[in-house]
């Protein structure tokens, strides 16, 4: 075959690109990068962004000396509404979600028992810790669509509302956003008009009076800036309290399976309990920070109800923990004992802490 004077020029210039082309070994090719998406509800300003989603991916990141990076998505970035962030990391829209299971009312029963009214701590670490081995024991199979890096619930939620409460009679028709469907059972029997919407919806709800108030942890106060919505703030005393919601942080599984084993062997070493043991302080610090940022305001006030109100409370919401074990009977769970399995690791962490 013959080759033309511009064919050998071309070829001999490929071939010196070959050779001044650096080598890159196997072991080098190992080293590249791999980036996660992180992808959940709330604003950047939030503290679940700013002190716990972002210091977690920054630690992830340092323990993988750089082979891992994590980039974060706040408020939806990646489309979506909040009800579909488990499903998109079952289906690999984002590698890594942050979610709360009460977005899906029904889909994973076995989460709700932390739900039901006073089951959880007023404290966030004990209810982290509990809840994250409560899914230990008992979550692989309504989860095993995904990876799932933690499971942890929050401290005591706060009735935040433009009325005073004090007793059952100051609930009877206010009408309050519930975090998830059973906290929502817990405010109809005690006599409130319970509403179900997503945390992003509550500002624009209060301040067109579609709601009367909320039922959200002090955690969550600034970042949609109900402090500067209602004036009045109530809280349960002590332990059990009325409610906590609790949360998902999931990664999609052939993402998962897909890193080296090192890289795995990260995320695993800052997944369960090491997470529980960042999240539930966060919101345990965070309550203290921001109830003395709404006390300090001119025209706040914080209350609690009495002990002895507080009996009331339970009494009138034993209905619901009934119904919920009826309700869960039909799909093959012993809800009494998800309950005193739930009871007995409350009361675990609360003595360990």
């Amino acid at each position: 075959m013959t080759i033309t004077r511009r064919q050998f020029g071309a070829r001999t210039a490929a071939a010196a690109a070959a050779v001044s082309m650096p080598y890159v070994s196997s072991a080098a090719r190992a080293q590249a990068v791999t980036t996660l998406r992180l992808h959940h509800f709330l604003p950047p300003v939030s503290n679940a962004h700013a002190k716990l989603l972002a210091p977690w991916a920054r630690k992830v990141e340092a323990d993988s000396q750089g082979k891992i990076k994590i980039d974060i998505f706040p408020a939806m970035q990646l489309g979506g509404t909040p009800v579909q962030l488990f499903d998109q990391a079952r289906d690999g829209v984002a590698d890594i979600v942050w979610t709360l299971p009460g977005n899906t009312p029904g889909r994973f029963p076995t989460t709700e028992v932390f739900e039901l009214p006073f089951i959880a701590s007023k404290r966030g670490i004990v209810n982290a810790r509990a809840a994250q081995e409560f899914a230990d024991m008992h979550l692989k199979d309504e989860v095993k669509d995904v990876k799932m890096l933690a499971y942890w619930a929050h401290d005591a939620g706060v009735i935040h509302a433009n009325k005073a409460v004090r007793t059952m009679d100051d609930l009877k028709g206010l009408k309050l956003r519930n975090p998830t469907r059973l906290a929502g059972e817990a405010l109809k029997a005690l006599g409130a008009t319970s509403v179900g919407m997503p945390i992003p919806q509550v500002p624009e709800s209060l301040a067109q009076r579609v709601i009367d108030g909320a039922v959200i942890p002090w955690e969550v106060v600034p970042a949609v800036k109900v402090q500067e919505l209602v004036r009045f703030h109530t809280e349960i005393p002590g332990s059990p309290t009325l409610y906590t919601a609790s949360f998902f942080l999931a990664m999609n599984k052939a993402r998962y399976d897909g890193m080296p084993a090192d890289l795995r062997a990260v995320i695993d070493a800052n997944s369960g309990q090491a997470f529980a043991a960042m999240a539930g302080p966060m919101w345990d610090n965070e309550a203290t920070a921001v109830s003395a940022m709404v006390r300090a305001r001119s025209g706040n006030t914080i209350s609690s109800i009495s002990e002895e109100e507080k009996g009331r409370w339970i009494k009138a919401t034993e209905p619901v923990l009934a119904a919920w074990v009826e309700q869960v009977k039909a799909r093959g769970l012993d809800g009494t004992k998800l309950i005193a399995d739930a009871r007995a690791l409350v009361a675990k962490y609360e003595a360990a802490s």
